[in-house]
């Protein structure tokens, strides 16, 4: 009896090619979807909103610190109300990075200057992460991405050429000085020793030096404005520094040079005027009452400096002359009798002080001596054939019962015009009276007697003498 053989898949051509067939087709299938993600994998979606989806393509990568975690799977434009448009993608992340902190941003970073792109991920610091199909808001696209064209779109013509006569400028300044930067390299440090003290003292929290830097921002965007008129300011300088350049030698040097020991000079001398100057300030606040009641004698002084000019050109020859008369005065000062002339009349200015006080306001207020002055004179010499004033004028008193013509027991009051009309005392603005020139300014009083001050505040009116008299 003869042993069966027995069968083998390797020996069967039919079932190697039907399995080498299957591994092909498995094989284009999983390239074919390889940017799509593996099938049967579990994936983790979110999608994101763009300011743009330039250039981006589906299946292009998702990173987050340079490491893939995902294909974009979808994009699709959408419109705002304004009509402006924006791009929403669809990402297609591993399960690894799940979840995604709310607070994570979205950036398009080109891969390779041919314009490749891909999505790159931040993640955030939020304990909060995003659910399965979230979306990450516009607001977290940021920052915003700066293409390859832009970037070297900033080196136009202008550019080009400024950035060329900058380097040109940049060797000529440093061609043949080498010996000099050799210097400052050894001088530098020195330098650094000394600046590591200066910079923990700025790097210290207590130096606040973010909040003057801040300031320092602000006070930019403030003067930003402005920046036109201080560029046309520096233009100006320099108009004024090539004028001063004509003078710069020797006049301004000397000038520099002569400084500090002027200002030695300044400082030694300020501490010897201090005392003079803080009498001067004490000097000029007392005069300041004076100066005040001078406004109203303003005119009349401007008159008198005007005549004091012509008067002053013939004071030299009027001093000379004046010389024995101030000799003689100061023997005359030098005699022990007028020291105590002096003292009594001290004495006497000192007791005539209330009653001047009671009287000064007769003339500064109401102006009755000068007017009395001028009325005397008036009296004796205006007037006509007979004479004077006071000689012809004759006054007739009133008649009646105790009138003015004789003795009487009481005053007159009455009937007819007899009635006495008197004050002897009248108001001056004295002091404790009413501020008023009561002389000449009461009210008649009609059909009565008055005797005294009348009721009321006459004010200070009175007569102006002119400066010729009248």
């Amino acid at each position: 009896m003869r042993r069966r053989r027995s069968s083998s898949i390797a020996a069967n051509p039919v079932l190697i090619g039907a399995a080498t067939t299957l591994v092909v087709v498995v094989a284009i299938f999983l390239a074919y979807n390889a940017n799509s993600g593996l099938p049967f994998v579990p994936t983790y979606q979110i999608k994101t909103e763009l300011p743009s989806a330039a250039n981006l393509v589906v299946g292009n990568d998702v990173r987050i610190g340079g490491t893939r975690v995902g294909t974009v799977a979808d994009i699709a434009p959408r419109r705002r109300r304004d009509g402006s448009a924006y791009a929403l993608l669809t990402l297609q992340l591993e399960t690894a990075v799940k979840p995604l902190p709310i607070d994570s941003t979205v950036l398009v970073r080109s891969r390779s200057a041919l314009g490749l792109k891909y999505v790159e991920l931040a993640r955030g610091s939020s304990a909060q992460g995003l659910q399965e199909g979230a979306t990450l808001a516009l607001r977290q696209a940021t920052p915003a991405p700066v293409e390859i064209d832009e970037f070297l779109g900033t080196f136009d013509e202008a550019t080009r050429t400024n950035s060329q006569r900058n380097l040109t400028e940049f060797g000529n300044a440093f061609a043949g000085r080498g010996q000099d930067l050799n210097r400052a390299i050894e001088e530098l440090n020195p330098l650094l020793t000394t600046l590591v003290p200066v910079m923990a003292n700025l790097s210290d929290p207590d130096t606040q030096l973010a909040r003057l830097v801040s300031a320092l921002a602000r006070t930019a965007r403030i003067v930003a404005p402005v920046a036109e008129t201080q560029a046309a300011l520096f233009a100006n300088l320099d108009t004024t520094f090539a004028a001063l350049a004509g003078v710069a030698r020797p006049y301004l040097q000397d000038s520099i040079e002569g400084g500090p020991p002027a200002l030695d000079a300044a400082t030694r001398s300020f501490r010897v005027q201090r005392p003079f100057l803080a009498n001067t300030e004490r000097l000029f606040a007392e005069l300041r009452p004076g100066v005040r009641a001078l406004r109203a004698s303003a005119p009349a002084l401007a008159d008198a400096f005007v005549l004091g000019t012509r008067t002053l050109r013939r004071a030299p020859a009027l001093n000379a002359r004046l010389k024995p008369a101030f000799v003689a005065f100061q023997r005359f000062a030098e005699d022990p009798l007028v020291a105590l002339g002096v003292d009594d009349l001290t004495k006497t200015a000192r007791i005539l002080a209330p009653t001047i006080a009671h009287l000064t306001p007769t003339q500064t207020v109401c102006n009755y001596v000068t007017l009395w002055f001028r009325n005397l004179s008036s009296l004796l010499s205006e007037g006509g054939v007979n004479g004077t004033t006071q000689r012809f004028i004759i006054i007739s008193t009133p008649e009646g019962p105790n009138n003015e013509g004789g003795p009487s027991a009481a005053p007159a009051n009455g009937p007819g015009p007899n009635y006495l009309r008197t004050n002897p005392y009248p108001n001056t603005a004295a002091p404790g009276q009413p501020r008023e020139c009561e002389a000449s300014n009461e009210p008649f009083a009609a059909g009565r007697q008055a005797i005294g001050n009348v009721p009321g505040n006459q004010g200070t009116r009175h007569d102006e003498t002119k400066r010729d008299g009248r």
